[in-house]
């Protein structure tokens, strides 16, 4: 059998100022030395098999993809990771929003927080969008990006000292903790499924999510590609959130009014079932595939 760790060649991925992702274990940890990928726990679940069965890598590949066209979820919950992770609170907070997952988080109730602080670049601090409530894409004056980080370095000292004197003086660790900031930062051990983890990233990786989450998006994906490489692959192609387009009944209709009767290009796919779906989609739009 082979360590399907080995397939990772840095396990932790450094995020923002002083935070991580740290891969820490996979389920399946073991594979057969012939399949080196997790995407062996995703076919072998979709076939309902003990072993490797006779089936080509090629044909599991074909059938990974099938099952991320057709929305075929659980047999991708077969496969699940667990990730040690270091975030500012804020970042957290969004994270914790994806319910189906595993979560133990560093006590402020049983320890003292420790005296470190989420510091975003000057470059980095946005401009509030007048269209879009939850962020901002354009940099903000220099001059204002200053004055706020100098505010929040002097607001992050002040906190701290405080709350280390109200411990001193007996206050409750739980209640001490109040006076801390959200970009203080938190460590967790965070463990999800395959399929939940895709439905995380396809939110958290996309432009419009919170840069700072995005960045720590990104380093989980970098982490799990080595080990589910095929599932990751039909991922990217078939998720709204990473280029595809997902076409309703109505956009269907004004397509078939616009486009009714002409040719378009075959499927650029060597999968037959795939081409197959397209010229029966194609037909549905009112198009003729070649």
């Amino acid at each position: 059998m082979y360590d399907i760790m080995e397939n990772v060649p840095e396990k932790t991925v450094k995020c923002l100022d002083l935070g991580f992702v740290t891969l820490v274990d996979v389920m399946p940890r073991l594979v057969p030395e012939d399949r080196k990928t997790a995407d062996f726990a995703i076919v072998q679940a979709a076939r309902v098999s003990y072993g490797d069965g006779t089936k080509t890598v090629n044909e599991d590949r074909g059938l990974i993809r099938y099952l991320m066209r057709h929305s075929h979820s659980t047999p991708l919950e077969m496969v699940e990771f667990k990730f040690h992770m270091k975030l500012p609170i804020f970042c957290a907070r969004q994270i914790i929003r994806h319910r189906m997952v595993s979560v133990n988080e560093y006590s402020g109730r049983y320890s003292v927080m420790k005296d470190e602080f989420y510091f975003p670049d000057v470059n980095n601090l946005r401009l509030q969008s007048k269209t879009n409530k939850q962020g901002g894409d354009d940099k903000i004056e220099v001059d204002t990006a200053k004055d706020f980080l100098a505010y929040l370095d002097e607001a992050c000292i002040k906190s701290y000292q405080t709350y280390t004197d109200y411990l001193d003086k007996g206050i409750t660790r739980e209640q001490a903790r109040m006076i801390l900031p959200l970009n203080l930062y938190t460590e967790w051990y965070w463990k999800i499924d395959l399929h939940n983890l895709f439905h995380f990233l396809g939110l958290r990786c996309d432009s419009h999510a919170q840069w700072e989450t995005r960045v720590f998006a990104e380093a989980i994906l970098s982490l799990i590609q080595p080990i589910v490489p095929v599932a990751v692959e039909a991922w990217n192609d078939y998720h709204d959130h990473r280029g595809a387009v997902k076409v309703t009944k109505l956009e269907m209709d004004a397509i078939n009014r616009t486009f009714a009767g002409q040719t378009v290009k075959a499927l650029d796919s060597d999968n037959k079932r795939e081409q197959a779906e397209w010229i029966v989609k194609a037909a549905r739009m009112g198009l003729v595939a070649e």
